[in-house]
């Protein structure tokens, strides 16, 4: 996709959001966890690329979007884990390329952003990529190139293993959540610095 910024012109602006620190959230209760749970106030920062070992699946207007056995997620402090799909598991077919629209992770770099079309269903920017990924840290970032991601909030369904995943609060991040998650999750207005 044409229209990427130059990584050069990014490092400034990407150095200033690295070196923000996260802390728990005055006030704010950290859920227990119990077994087979996770917090996500145990996920490192910066964020970790990991192997998922359950099935993931995105559905959409009837359709299967994509499903894979070899997916990865990134899991980082106060967030939900995003989970990301080999492209060789993605219904390619349905997904629409949205011309002129990036965002920046200060860890992971310029994503590129897909609309879902299922017939006349359109999910609009419901999921993205990292084409290429930084890799000045070595933290690979580099096995996410081509992984596409969804919101589960532009799905009808997402699932990791037979659980259905809901959205992670707030609507800007594209984190799934679980039952054995545990919070509180940032996403909601005023978690901007957890």
């Amino acid at each position: 996709m044409s229209g990427l910024p130059d990584k050069s012109e990014l490092l400034a602006e990407i150095e200033k959001y690295r070196t923000l620190t996260r802390a728990r959230p005055p006030g704010v209760k950290i859920e227990p966890v119990g077994p087979g749970e996770e917090s996500v106030w145990d996920f490192p920062r910066p964020p970790e690329v990991q192997e998922v070992s359950q099935t993931l699946r995105v559905e959409f207007a009837g359709e299967r979007v994509a499903e894979t056995a070899k997916g990865l997620r990134v899991v980082e402090t106060s967030g939900a884990p995003v989970y990301y799909f080999p492209p060789s598991d993605v219904a390619k077919e349905l997904l629409s390329p949205v011309e002129r629209k990036t965002s920046l992770c200060e860890w992971k770099g310029v994503a590129v952003y897909y609309d879902v079309v299922v017939g006349a269903a359109r999910a609009r920017e419901a999921a993205f990529a990292y084409p290429d990924p930084l890799e000045d840290l070595s933290m690979g970032y580099d096995r996410l190139a081509g992984f596409i991601a969804f919101y589960a909030s532009r799905m009808d369904a997402c699932f990791i293993g037979e659980t259905r995943a809901t959205p992670q609060p707030g609507g800007f991040y594209a984190g799934w959540v679980t039952p054995r998650l545990k919070g509180p999750i940032k996403g909601e207005p005023g978690s901007e610095g957890w």
